[in-house]
């Protein structure tokens, strides 16, 4: 008699560790992870192109780890991408990147929520894509992203992150961030999450990465470029430089609440049935059977 195995079908997660080129120690402890671990690498750290040698050697998948300019004022990178520049200023600092990153095969933005929130922005970024073969990870650091609007006709994958590992430093928040990419790996399909080479990370993946359920697979983030893409933003078509329009108020301000200046009378049963007695017989119909009853009576005595 044979048995009947249902398939088993394994949520994909795959692991990007931004920030590489700054801390080599920390790096080369990602780099002994499992080579399904995705490293992206900032263009201009100064051990960018000896930690994307290292990592592609190592058989890690390499991204361009691109400065873009936040919402935040705050002081920008060099080289950091903001919506009003050129589409020529762009696709400069996007080859200097190629060029200072070796073996790369997509993107992924440092901070960027200003620029991945300009579709006009992004519509430079990935016709500069195009030209170099590369996909694009939106780490969705604000929620309406245009990357994928942007993509759109170009050619270019984009692909999302799903969960930051590591906006906190303590151990048990980080595994509570990797369970969670898990949860929705299962849940989806597949996930993406991103973490950076802080000791405190380096020291969960080390535990977790190799302790995933049965269910779960690890993958490298370039795999999931041909999972079904959901766009969930609106278009933002404000021209670069120019601030995005006020949201419209509401004119409705509602009813302020009318408190009465003496206590309401307490209504007794009795009154309640009064009210009613005199309502039905003050009614249409029962007026009407009145009239009729008293012309039959009438008619009946002449």
């Amino acid at each position: 008699m044979l048995a009947l195995v249902a398939p088993v079908f394994a949520g994909k997660l795959a692991l990007v560790i931004d920030d590489f080129g700054y801390r080599p120690h920390n790096e080369n402890q990602v780099l002994a992870l499992p080579p399904a671990v995705s490293v992206a690498v900032l263009p201009n750290a100064p051990h960018a192109r000896e930690m994307a040698t290292k990592a592609h050697n190592a058989g890690h998948e390499v991204l361009i780890h691109l400065p873009m300019a936040p919402l935040s004022k705050q002081p920008l990178e060099k080289d950091t991408l903001r919506p009003e520049m050129s589409s020529d200023e762009i696709e400069r600092i996007v080859q200097d990147a190629v060029n200072k990153v070796p073996y790369a095969v997509g993107m992924n933005n440092h901070m960027g929520s200003a620029m991945t929130s300009s579709l006009f922005g992004m519509q430079k970024v990935m016709q500069a894509l195009k030209r170099y073969n590369l996909y694009f990870l939106d780490s969705m650091t604000i929620g309406n992203s245009q990357s994928m609007r942007a993509a759109a006709g170009t050619g270019v994958k984009v692909i999302k992150r799903k969960v930051f590992l590591d906006d906190s430093q303590n151990e048990a928040d980080i595994r509570f961030q990797f369970n969670r990419a898990i949860a929705i790996a299962r849940r989806s399909g597949s996930a993406i999450a991103i973490g950076h080479p802080h000791p405190t990370t380096v020291r969960v993946l080390q535990q977790m990465v190799y302790n995933l359920p049965p269910d779960i697979t690890l993958v490298r983030a370039g795999s999931l470029l041909n999972e079904p893409p959901t766009d969930t933003s609106t278009p933002n078509l404000t021209p670069p430089g120019q601030p995005a329009p006020a949201a419209a108020k509401n004119p409705f301000r509602g009813v302020k609440f009318c408190k009465p200046k003496q206590p309401p009378q307490p209504v007794y049963a009795t009154r309640f049935f009064s009210v009613i007695s005199e309502s039905v017989g003050q009614s249409n119909l029962v007026t009407y059977f009145q009239h009729q009853w008293q012309g039959w009576g009438q008619s009946k005595t002449k």
